[in-house]
């Protein structure tokens, strides 16, 4: 079989992948994806600052790469069933977990098969479809399920029409690019906003990927979008170690390294294997255990050890190199909870992280928009609380589907609150009760989920019209419980139109105002200051969210 560096007029007759062949046909997919990433990203419906599709389907392939990387095997089914794993467990993002669940309907199909014809690979593209489509809980064409679906139909007819696996992939591809064409016509949303579907078209590039790696055509040329540069003041605060090492011949596998680490406190946790190599990679208060540990199983070598307390606090300012500046009060601790809850809950800026904490959530995930965490980190959290039963806050819709994975993979009882904002996430704990159990609260906690709305105030990304608004690229736009209300330049109005409408609607009480990293704090008091000024009978508190993209997160209940 021709592979990627087949002079590009070359063309497949073979009639049978081999597990070498299989996996290099999923690195020319990773490398097709990783190319047309910015791409896909910029293909978001919304015009907000969490296009990050093609991310997490980038990241969620480069764990099935991880996977097989170092695995030796010239069975296809071993090296698919091995991707598969990987992917599930670190898939982030709904098209991630949708992803995931494709490779692991292939390789239920075909993970016994050492090698695979025409027939297997259109029997693993069916299986792939129909794994995808259980995983979603109410399925919607127009999606990345519509490309996989057409796949599926090609693939098959292909096999019926000829043995050659070239032919049945250049099929398939053709079929997927009719299919994503078509998706703004299943999909008004999408045709209102002039878009394909994201996560169609990034399943079309890893197809892409893997025809070009059996055709020899040449490989898509790289995206000429350019990187996002990060903001110094959008990261993530972070407490304790980064604990980086690699170990020679360590005998344990990499689950029971990871869950060894695990019970020595550890977060973040990353472990792969390549050859007699092993990484770890780990945050801990403390990594002296981490080491010990690691020096137990074998040869330790690159050994990295990095502060990352010390790196949060040079970057707030508190810290120099003579110690903390005066005044700066008391050093944070990753552990502050006097109280612990058994609720696992994903937030973005410190502001809210310390909300949730200080409410009594057990174990706080980092992310959001922009920064889906992994089916793989929510299990790490789900694990590091005591109790065997665990309720889940994801606390935004694109990590429901990684929620629900992780509920899924968990040996815990996982009971998913399916909170898709922050404010709701935050609104459904006070419904908690400790006498009761945890399906009980999980119960209370879902009927609370209606009791509030969200208000979101952030800068459009690009042009779009939704919902009957045209936006601008810049402008400041509000959504009003996921839907596009209204436009403005300035962020404190807009907020206060979109609230407005509101509050005109219903009997509220209680208006809170979580103030972002792009706000000034003085601008969010005088917008506090206008809601009691225009709805006197409305309480209204200001609380320092310090949410990365959105100048306010704004509860209305």
């Amino acid at each position: 079989m021709i592979l990627q560096k087949a002079e590009p007029e070359s063309t497949v007759t073979s009639n049978a992948i081999q597990g070498a062949e299989w996996k290099a046909m999923l690195r020319a997919a990773l490398e097709s994806l990783r190319a047309h990433r910015e791409e896909v990203n910029a293909l978001n419906v919304f015009p907000v600052p969490d296009g990050d599709t093609g991310t997490n389907m980038t990241l969620t392939m480069q764990a099935a790469w991880k996977e097989i990387e170092g695995l030796e095997s010239d069975h296809a089914g071993e090296i698919m069933r091995a991707a598969a794993h990987g992917a599930i467990r670190g898939a982030r993002g709904n098209s991630g977990v949708i992803l995931s669940q494709i490779f692991r309907g292939m390789a239920d199909a075909a993970g016994g098969l050492p090698a695979w014809d025409a027939n297997a690979l259109a029997h693993a593209f069916r299986q792939g479809q129909r794994a995808a489509y259980q995983g979603v809980m109410q399925p919607v064409e127009g999606t990345i399920l519509t490309i996989i679906r057409a796949m599926a139909d090609a693939s098959e007819h292909a096999a019926a029409l000829s043995d050659d696996i070239g032919f049945l992939l250049t099929t398939s591809l053709s079929k997927a690019r009719e299919a994503l064409a078509q998706t703004p016509e299943m999909l008004p949303i999408l045709q209102e906003a002039g878009v394909v579907d994201a996560g169609g078209a990034g399943l079309v590039y890893l197809l892409e990927g893997v025809t070009h790696a059996v055709t020899g055509e040449a490989m898509p040329s790289a995206s000429s979008a350019p990187a996002a540069q990060p903001r110094l003041e959008a990261l993530p605060d972070e407490w304790g170690y980064d604990i980086q090492f690699l170990i020679y011949d360590a005998q344990p596998g990499e689950e029971a390294i990871r869950r060894r680490l695990i019970d020595l406190g550890g977060e973040s946790i990353v472990v792969g294997r390549s050859g007699r190599v092993t990484k770890v990679h780990v945050h801990g208060e403390n990594p002296g255990p981490f080491l010990a540990y690691g020096a137990s199983l074998g040869l330790l070598d690159d050994v990295v050890v990095e502060n990352m307390t010390l790196q949060t606090l040079r970057r707030k300012g508190i810290w120099t190199e003579e110690g903390p500046e005066r005044g700066a009060g008391p050093v944070a601790s990753a552990r502050t909870e006097d109280f612990c809850i058994p609720v696992v809950a994903v937030t973005a800026g410190e502001g809210f992280a310390e909300v949730f904490r200080s409410l009594g959530a057990c174990h706080i995930v980092a992310g959001g928009q922009t920064m889906n965490p992994s089916t793989d980190e929510l299990l790490q959290a789900i694990a590091r609380v005591p109790e065997p039963e665990v309720i889940l806050l994801p606390n935004n819709k694109n990590i429901l589907m990684a929620a629900r994975q992780a509920a899924e993979l968990s040996d815990k009882a996982v009971y998913v609150v399916e909170s898709r904002t922050l404010p709701q996430g935050v609104a459904v704990l006070f419904a908690y009760r400790p006498q009761a159990s945890a399906e009980e609260n999980a119960e209370a906690m879902r009927r609370a989920l209606a009791d509030v709305h969200t208000i979101e105030v952030t800068e459009a990304v690009r042009d779009a019209a939704i919902d009957g608004v045209q936006v601008q690229k810049g402008a400041i736009i509000a959504l009003a419980d996921g839907r596009l209300c209204c436009t403005g330049d300035d962020p404190g109005q807009t907020a206060l139109q979109a609230l407005d409408a509101f509050l005109a609607e219903g009997d509220y009480e209680m208006v809170t105002v979580y103030v972002g990293q792009p706000m000034a704090e003085a601008d969010a008091r005088a917008l506090a200051q206008a809601i009691e000024a225009r709805h006197p009978d409305v309480e209204v508190e200001v609380v320092a969210g310090g949410q990365p993209h959105y100048h306010l997160i704004i509860s209305v209940e």
